[in-house]
């Protein structure tokens, strides 16, 4: 995508002191795109069942660990599929890289991008870009990035953006198989609601986009169990067990989103309670949450798992590698989740 130079971002950025986000973003182009690129033939034969992999990695800042991490944990392996969050192209803090690219030449695999918001406050980014990507082993048919309906006005944060949430949905051709894909990242600052108003948008788009095929969704859906906004409920929940207990085993009752993908016919995966985020807590320690899920339609599903991506999980490291270098605590502050869907029936 092409970026817009920092005097640009920054005109924009001001226009949102009494312009809508919406508004902004229909003035620049990249926001309503979703970048493909096919880079790989697609393989010889069509497999029994897709390896799916879905991953929040955390703005794509430790890509060299993160290419030893998908090419050697066996955990995520094999994978046909990543849906991908929170990915950067043109941030300081990453490197400057467009992150999505470079990790799909490093897999050898064709990528989808779609641009969730623009970054302004580091002024010396080359483009500020930041959304979510598919990568696929098959060919990409076709993709639409989906505005979602915006619950929080990210401008008015300290990370001071142009944009809102997003989801990417594509059609892949596996072997002439048509399957539909989406990666998805709901709102963390607002409560079951909003998010459940904004996945509904999507089953609605992916109803449209791709009637009468295989659906595979997944995404950090930020299913916390409460409003992100809401810094006394946060407490509250870190101190109390019971209410942590809602955050890993009772997220369900709380986060209207969740049955509502099963009231439209998915699956939702993984289906025993399992952290997938370690949220940073003020005074120290981290509260344990279950947001990223996979949502299968049309498919039998067989075994799904979480994989961790601390530093001391991941013994698997080559001698040598980037990842075996790593003295960070974690690769993401998200663990990863797997899943095989079966891409025919058997009679």
């Amino acid at each position: 995508m092409k970026g817009l130079s920092n005097e640009e971002r920054q005109r924009l950025g001001a226009l949102l002191d009494h312009t809508s986000q919406a508004e902004v973003m229909s003035m620049i182009p990249p926001f309503s795109q979703a970048e493909i690129h096919n880079l790989a033939p697609a393989p010889a034969q069509a497999p029994e069942a897709l390896g799916v992999l879905m991953f929040n990695m955390e703005r794509g800042v430790f890509l060299d660990e993160l290419g030893d991490f998908l090419e050697n944990c066996p955990a995520v392996r094999p994978f046909d599929v990543i849906l991908a969050n929170e990915l950067d192209d043109g941030c300081v803090r990453s490197g400057g890289k467009d992150t999505t690219l470079e990790l799909a030449k490093r897999l050898g695999m064709n990528a989808v991008f779609g641009l969730e918001f623009m970054e302004l406050v580091n002024g010396a980014d080359p483009k500020g870009f930041h959304g979510n990507a598919i990568f696929s082993r098959w060919p990409i048919r076709r993709a639409k990035a989906v505005r979602l309906p915006e619950q929080y006005n990210w401008y008015f944060d300290r990370q001071r953006r142009i944009g809102g949430r997003l989801a990417v949905l594509a059609e892949l051709d596996v072997a002439g198989t048509p399957v539909g894909v989406g990666t998805i990242h709901l709102e963390n600052r607002t409560h079951g609601p909003g998010r459940q108003a904004q996945l509904e948008t999507v089953l609605a788009e992916a109803e449209a986009l791709f009637s009468g095929m295989p659906v595979i969704l997944g995404g950090d859906l930020n299913t916390n169990t409460f409003d992100g906004r809401d810094k006394d409920a946060i407490q509250a929940i870190a101190g109390s067990p019971a209410l942590q207990r809602r955050c890993l085993e009772d997220v369900m009752a709380w986060e209207g989103c969740l049955p509502a993908a099963e009231a439209a016919g998915y699956r939702l995966l993984p289906d025993r309670p399992a952290a997938t985020r370690r949220k940073p807590l003020p005074g120290g320690g981290h509260l344990d949450l279950r947001l990223d899920w996979l949502l299968v339609r049309g498919m039998e599903t067989g075994e799904s798992r979480t994989i961790s991506t601390r530093r001391e999980d991941c013994g698997f490291a080559p001698a040598g590698s980037a990842l075996a270098a790593f003295t960070g605590e974690e690769l993401s502050d998200h663990n990863a989740v797997w899943a095989s869907c079966v891409l025919n029936r058997k009679p």
